[in-house]
């Protein structure tokens, strides 16, 4: 089961500011990665739910990562129904994204406490996911909705959303700020953390750097 509430990933994605997303089908790159976004000062992932098997992969990973990193929050993202979700959660995923969203999904993750991250690409959406319980909501794809000046737009007449853009999201100070001064909660940054060398694996060094940066930035723009 979950170990972190739903109020506690509320809490760390504001504080940290950046969640990596990632998938990868090998279980030994995904630890990699996990350990040098955390050495980094990531303290919440997103592992995203693609291909086959991605289940017994991200099982594995939250052992590890219960085992070694205490304080990363190891969650799920790109799950679209209620099936997928309860199959994460008795995994111990300790957060749910979705693109979509999907009531059956937002009462599944109620029952159990869980924080639950539905895509949004309106005001109207937005409003109906806080309805269903979401403390944070994701737009997505992020620059396709409207980018920045979207999330300032809502903010007009939904000052209290906490919102998480992702897809169109680079971990650059000029990208950054413009997010954060638009009023985001956090963001989302999948590809572009991920370095990789000319042989086309993972550069893990320069993820954590990239990672460690990207923290750095947004926390400069929250003072």
């Amino acid at each position: 089961m979950a170990i972190f509430t739903r109020i506690e990933v509320a809490q760390t994605t504001k504080e940290t500011g950046i969640v990596p997303v990632f998938y990868h089908k090998d279980l030994e790159t995904c630890k990699k990665v996990v350990k040098a976004c955390y050495d980094g000062g990531a303290r919440v992932f997103e592992f995203t739910n693609r291909g086959d098997y991605a289940h017994e992969v991200f099982g594995e990973l939250n052992k590890y990562v219960k085992e070694n990193f205490k304080e990363m929050i190891l969650g799920v993202g790109s799950v679209i129904d209620s099936g997928t979700t309860s199959l994460y959660l008795q995994l111990g995923a300790n957060f749910i994204v979705s693109p979509i969203i999907n009531a059956e999904m937002a009462k599944t993750c109620n029952r159990r406490k869980v924080a639950w991250m539905p895509g949004c690409g309106s005001v109207t959406e937005i409003s109906y996911a806080e309805e269903l319980g979401a403390e944070v909501v994701k737009i997505f794809p992020g620059s396709q909705v409207g980018g920045p000046s979207f999330v300032k737009a809502v903010k007009g007449p939904l000052p209290w959303s906490s919102i998480m853009p992702t897809g169109g999201v680079s971990p650059t100070k000029e990208n950054l700020t413009e997010w954060f001064e638009a009023g985001v909660h956090c963001v989302g940054i999948g590809s572009k953390l991920f370095i990789k060398k000319e042989d086309n694996f993972f550069d893990y060094e320069a993820i954590t750097q990239k990672v460690a940066s990207a923290i750095t930035i947004t926390e400069s723009l929250k003072k």
